[in-house]
């Protein structure tokens, strides 16, 4: 009897590593049947915390069942640490992969907030008028509880914590604000060459946005204050993120100091310039983008660079009105006529004078209306002269026509 129980002491010394490497292999296959079985499961519409529960079970009764088929009844092992370790195994994977999917919805959902406000947000600050501001804050109101809760329904499979879940919609309501004001920061960041596209678009077009010809009766002064007031409007939206109503009254305080220079102080007087600070009124610290010195050192600059437009429109005015008055200065018709008053009673007298002066109205009346002087003045001297050239060659060339014909009929 004792060397019996010898024998089977040394018998299951020698078979238990063969045990357990078994209950090591069925621990493997446990746990890479379960993660298949758990992906298709999740990969039907399944709920996530649905398909971990009923996943697990029969994950650990497959592997029950196993370890009953490899059990010795002669020897007294133990599965309970294998089996402990199975299920950390299943779990961990359960935490790997809720993990990995709440990231991908996390990213989907911020990805949707971001396409969905980007581009609106940048429309509106390029537009740039009085409810800019009032249009962002409603939007992103909109979109921003759209995407809580679709976000939120989809959190539900999950089965997390109240705390958990609020916490993610938190992150997600943040990450909406930050794409607004990252947004704002990026056109502040360019908003001298905002302004001056504003102007140009302005200036160089009417309200039909048909470019303008400067024919001179139009108001470039009128025009041009028009245009820099609509530039600094973008400068006054940029210069703060305002997605709460603060009430301020940047715009207000920037086209009174720059754009009606009357209204600021004079620089005798003891009224402090209101630019002359780091900090708008009313809007704080970390929302500021354009200090009020920075926004008068921007429109200085913006006065340089558009300068150069307004005088070239003056310029094309000016030339235009020399191209469309091809009549003589009023001062010189009024000169001709005191001086050339001698000449004038002369002509009176000897009617003979009249006659020839006559003829000779006549005949520059003919050629008047023949070349088209009147509009080939407007389209300018070089043009005139072509035309006089050409009009005269052909009045040449059909007089040495008739004038040969003429001859050859006398000879025949």
């Amino acid at each position: 009897m004792t060397r019996l129980r010898f024998l089977r002491k040394e018998l299951g010394i020698l078979v238990e590593p063969a045990y357990q490497s078994t209950l090591q292999l069925m621990r493997s296959e446990t746990l890479e049947k379960f993660t298949k079985v758990f992906e298709d499961a999740l990969s039907k519409g399944q709920g996530f915390q649905q398909a971990s529960h009923d996943c697990t079970i029969s994950a650990m009764k497959s592997f029950d069942e196993q370890c009953k088929g490899a059990i010795i009844k002669q020897a007294d092992w133990d599965t309970t640490k294998v089996r402990v370790k199975v299920s950390q195994d299943i779990e961990s994977h359960i935490v790997d992969v809720r993990n990995a999917k709440l990231s991908d919805l996390i990213a989907l959902y911020e990805s949707n907030l971001k396409n969905a406000l980007h581009g609106p947000v940048e429309a509106l600050l390029e537009g740039a008028a009085a409810d800019t501001w009032p249009a962002i804050r409603k939007l992103l109101k909109s979109e921003t509880k759209t995407s809580l809760s679709k976000f939120s329904k989809a959190l539900a499979g999950f089965e997390m914590d109240e705390d958990a879940k609020q916490n993610l919609l938190s992150t997600l309501e943040c990450y909406a604000i930050d794409v607004v004001e990252g947004k704002a920061k990026e056109e502040a960041g360019k908003v001298i060459h905002s302004m001056k596209e504003r102007f140009t678009t302005i200036f160089n077009h009417d309200n039909d946005l048909m470019p303008r010809t400067w024919t001179g009766k139009e108001d470039i002064r009128a025009i041009n204050k028009t245009a820099r007031t609509a530039a600094l409007k973008l400068l006054a939206v940029l210069a703060a993120i305002r997605l709460e109503d603060y009430g301020d009254r940047i715009e207000t305080t920037l086209v009174q100091a720059l754009a009606d220079p009357t209204n600021a102080p004079d620089k005798n007087s003891n009224l402090q310039n209101p630019l002359a600070t780091s900090k708008w009124d009313k809007i704080p610290d970390l929302k500021i983008l354009i200090t009020p010195v920075q926004c008068k050192t921007l429109w200085n600059q913006f006065q340089k660079e558009t300068e150069y437009a307004v005088t070239q429109a003056i310029t094309a005015q000016k030339a235009n009105k020399q191209n469309s008055s091809w009549l003589p200065p009023p001062w010189a018709i009024l000169a001709l006529f005191v001086l050339g008053f001698d000449e004038f009673m002369t002509l009176l007298r000897n009617p003979l004078y009249v006659l020839v002066l006559f003829v000779g109205f006549l005949l520059v009346k003919a050629l008047w209306v023949q070349t088209g002087i009147a509009s080939e003045f407007q389209n300018g001297m070089r043009k005139f002269s072509k035309r006089l050239v050409e009009v005269v060659a052909s009045t040449l060339h059909r007089v040495v026509i008739d004038r040969y014909c003429y001859s050859r009929k006398l000879d025949w």
